[in-house]
C-alpha cells in the first residue's frame, strides 16, 4: 500500500528501489548458493538510474542526501544482501568523488558520466601484507609526464570484474609513509586484473570481491586532489558505515517479516490461543527499533556535520559513526537467531517462506568489513582525549 503521506519525490524514488528489490529478490537464493554476480539486480539499478542519484543536479545527477540513499539500501537488502552491498559500495565510492572531486575538471566530467551513462564504482582499498587496514599502503602511484602508473596486490576488489571503473588507494609516491595515501579512478580500459584469489564465502557471495594483481595506467588529473586521509575521515568511512548499516538492517527487517509471517499463521491454525514465538516477535520489534534508532540518529549527525567542515573532522564525529557502525553490526545478528528460533526447523531450511540461512550468513560479515575489532581500538585511543557525550539531546 503507498504511503500518501510521502512527499512525490520520495514515492518516486521507493517506487525505483521496489522494483529493483522485487528482481533482486527473485534471483537472491541463485545468486548465493552460486555465488555469482546478481546482473539482473544491477542492470535494474542502471534502468531506473540509481547509479548516478547522489551526484549534483548540474552535473546530471538528483542531489540526493545519504539518508535518501540508505532507505534505498534498506529495501534493497530486504531482498538481497548482496545486491545492496553492491549498491551501497557504489555510492560510497559516489560520495568521495561528490565530497572531494567537484573542484576537479576531470572528475566533475566523469561524475557526469557516470550520472548519464549509469557507470558502476569498484573499490580496491585492501591490499596483501597491510591485514586489512585500509588507511595504509605498500604500492605508490609513479607520476611521470602528466601520466600515473600503478600496480598493486589488491586481496580485495569489490565486484572488480563487473564494474566499469575502480577507484584505489596507493602510497602518494614511492618516498612517501604508508599512511600518505591518494585515491585513484581508473576506467575499465585504463587498467588490467590478473586473477589471485577466489570471493568463495560464507556470506555475501554475489558481491564477486576477488583478488587482484590491479595494474592501472591513466593521465594524473584522475588522482584525487585531496588526500585521501581527508577522504575517509569527511566521507568515506562515514558513509560506509551509515550505508552498510541501512543494509543490515534491511537483513533483519525481512528475517522480522519472515517470523511475524511464521507467527501469524500458526495464530490462524489455533484461533484464541496464543502462538508460539509471539513473546519473541515482540523482543525483535523493540531490538530492530533500536537499531533503526542508532542509524537514523548517524545519519542526522552526518547530514549535519556536513555543513561545518571542523565539525565533520572532529573526534567526536568519528567516535560517533564508529559507534554506529559497532551497534548496527552486532545487534542485527541476535535478531535473525531470534528469528530462526521463532521458526525453527523452517527457519533452518533452505528453500521454505521462512528460511533464514542466507540472511544469517550475509549478518556474519558486519562484524568483519573493518574489522570491529580495529574500529574499537580506534575508538578507544580517541577517549583518550574526547570527552564522551552525557546529554540526551547533545
Amino acid at each position: 500500500m503507498m504511503d500518501l503521506s510521502a512527499k512525490p519525490q520520495e514515492s518516486h524514488l521507493r517506487a525505483r528501489a521496489l522494483r529493483v528489490a522485487t528482481v533482486a529478490a527473485a534471483h537472491a537464493d541463485d545468486v548465493d548458493k552460486v555465488g555469482r554476480f546478481p546482473r539482473e539486480a544491477v542492470e535494474e539499478m542502471k534502468a531506473a538510474r540509481l547509479m548516478g542519484i547522489m551526484i549534483p543536479v548540474d552535473l546530471g545527477g538528483e542531489g540526493l542526501s545519504t539518508s535518501e540513499i540508505a532507505e534505498i539500501c534498506t529495501i534493497i537488502g530486504q531482498a538481497c544482501a548482496s545486491s545492496a552491498m553492491i549498491f551501497a559500495m557504489h555510492q560510497i565510492k559516489v560520495s568521495s568523488l561528490v565530497s572531494h572531486g567537484q573542484d576537479a575538471a576531470w572528475h566533475r566530467d566523469f561524475m557526469r558520466r557516470v550520472a548519464s551513462e549509469q557507470l558502476l564504482l569498484g573499490s580496491a582499498t585492501t591490499e596483501a601484507g597491510i591485514g586489512g587496514n585500509m588507511r595504509n599502503s605498500i604500492c605508490a602511484i609513479e607520476v611521470k609526464d602528466g601520466r600515473c602508473y600503478l600496480e598493486k596486490d589488491a586481496t580485495v576488489i569489490s565486484y572488480g570484474i563487473d564494474c566499469d571503473a575502480i577507484l584505489i588507494t596507493s602510497r602518494s609516491h614511492k618516498d612517501a609513509a604508508s599512511s600518505d595515501q591518494v585515491m585513484t579512478v581508473f576506467l575499465k580500459d585504463q587498467y588490467t586484473l590478473e586473477h589471485t584469489q577466489s570471493w568463495d564465502t560464507l556470506g555475501m557471495r554475489g558481491t564477486c570481491s576477488d583478488g587482484f594483481i590491479f595494474k592501472g595506467e591513466a593521465p594524473a588529473e584522475q588522482i584525487l586532489p585531496q588526500p585521501f586521509a581527508e577522504i575517509a575521515a569527511q566521507s568515506m568511512l562515514a558513509s560506509a558505515h551509515l550505508l552498510w548499516s541501512a543494509l543490515w538492517y534491511g537483513i533483519a527487517v525481512d528475517a522480522f517479516s519472515r517470523a511475524q509471517n511464521f507467527v501469524r499463521a500458526a495464530a490462524r491454525k489455533s484461533p484464541g490461543t496464543q502462538p508460539p514465538g509471539l513473546v519473541q516477535l515482540a523482543e525483535m520489534s523493540s531490538q530492530l527499533q533500536v537499531v533503526r534508532a542508532n542509524i537514523v540518529n548517524g545519519l542526522q549527525a552526518f547530514e549535519a556535520a556536513r555543513k561545518d567542515q571542523d565539525r565533520l573532522s572532529s573526534m567526536g564525529f568519528a567516535v560517533a559513526m564508529n559507534n554506529v557502525k559497532i551497534a548496527s553490526s552486532e545487534m542485527i545478528l541476535p535478531i535473525i537467531n531470534q528469528a530462526m528460533r521463532i521458526c525453527g526447523i523452517l527457519g533452518y531450511k533452505n528453500g521454505t517462506p521462512y528460511s533464514l540461512g542466507r540472511h544469517l550468513r550475509d549478518a556474519h560479515s558486519a562484524e568483519l568489513m573493518i574489522s570491529n575489532d580495529r574500529i574499537l581500538a580506534n575508538t578507544s585511543t580517541m577517549l583518550l582525549v574526547h570527552k564522551q557525550e552525557t546529554g540526551l539531546l547533545g
